[in-house]
């Protein structure tokens, strides 16, 4: 969107393919969709669930696959790990898919980003307040 100049890379030397932090990344369609079986689900008791597909991508990958969907270049500034970052974060969903029989729909890095991006487009400054 050409709001920054660059964007920082926290860690290269992770114990992972590429060096860097692999990470869940669900669709907000889908965080919303689980957020309401779990809303109809509240009369039977509440519970806890992690939100996620159940694999991960890179900070590399998502920074390329964002370069693509964009058309953009996107310079990268790598900085040390920040403190207390795991090399991979990635949720389970099986208690969800479980209880509340959700699964997510869209699970593609480059569609997740791309809806990203869509909007962003669309609305560069956010809502308005």
């Amino acid at each position: 969107m050409g709001q920054r100049e660059d964007v920082p890379l926290y860690g290269t030397d992770y114990p992972t393919p590429d060096g860097t932090c692999i990470r869940d990344y669900v669709h907000v369609t889908d965080l919303a969709a689980a957020h309401i079986l779990a809303l109809a689900r509240l009369e039977a008791g509440s519970g806890v669930y992690n939100l996620g597909i159940g694999t991960g991508f890179s900070n590399r990958e998502v920074i390329e696959a964002a370069r693509e969907v964009s058309g953009k270049s996107i310079t990268v500034r790598e900085e040390p790990r920040r403190a207390g970052d795991p090399a991979r974060l990635i949720a389970s969903n099986e208690m969800a898919r479980r209880a509340l029989g959700w699964l997510p729909s869209i699970t593609s890095l480059e569609a997740i980003i791309e809806s990203a991006w869509r909007w962003h487009v669309a609305h560069p400054k956010g809502y308005p307040s």
